[in-house]
């Protein structure tokens, strides 16, 4: 649901700019490790003029930058592989699972994909479309990971050999959560943007955001 009392993290250098223009300055935030709770990994909002990507925290009602914050999975994210053929045939998968009585048992994150803090009747359709724009495992093009609900019905997969499920279109002031799988440990580097059109324009952000899977 959507959270009133927000902050936003403002790096160094929007701080210094502040400052210098004579305006109360928020000190620099440094950066940002999020392993559990209720955290908003892809939360689109729009200023009136652009589009926004923030890493939102649910469970602190607080904003990042994407480039300001490592989402943590930890080796207690590790499951039996459920056999899915998207998810290789590795015994065992590492899940951000999608209810959160879940991820809180297994004390892991669990991630959003929110339009909650986009007004009805702005964009055309009421929708938007989230993209997956690439995916990196230790600086190597990746086919380790995929967003998934049920029983397997894929909403993304990075394996570069699938032309689908990269982009899905979700309704404005939406909150929705599925499974985040990742077949393998490493540092992940996720691009995504999220686009729609305001009054017959395109509009479009992009952010790419860190994820460390450790075993």
């Amino acid at each position: 649901m959507p959270t009133l009392a927000r902050t936003l993290t403002i790096s160094g250098s929007v701080a210094a700019a502040l400052a210098l223009g004579g305006l109360a300055a928020t000190p620099a935030v440094a950066a940002t490790t999020l392993s559990s709770g209720h955290v908003d990994v892809l939360d689109a909002e729009w200023d009136g003029t652009d589009l926004h990507l923030h890493v939102h925290d649910e469970e602190n009602a607080t904003e990042y930058e994407p480039a300001d914050v490592t989402l943590s999975v930890p080796a207690a994210a590790r499951v039996a592989n459920p056999g899915y053929g998207f998810l290789g045939s590795g015994s065992q998968i590492w899940l951000l699972p999608d209810t959160e009585a879940e991820a809180d048992a297994a004390g892991v994150l669990f991630p959003g994909i929110s339009t909650e803090h986009l007004t009805t009747g702005v964009f055309a359709n009421n929708a938007v479309t989230y993209r997956l724009v690439s995916a990196t495992r230790n600086g190597a093009a990746t086919n380790d990971f995929s967003i998934y609900e049920g029983a397997g019905t894929r909403w993304y997969d990075s394996n570069p050999a699938t032309t689908g499920f990269k982009s899905k279109s979700f309704a404005v002031s939406s909150h929705n959560h599925a499974n985040w799988a990742f077949e393998e440990a490493g540092t992940y580097e996720l691009t995504f943007s999220v686009q729609g059109t305001v009054d017959g324009v395109t509009e479009s952000a992009t952010e790419t955001y860190t994820v460390v899977v450790s075993s």
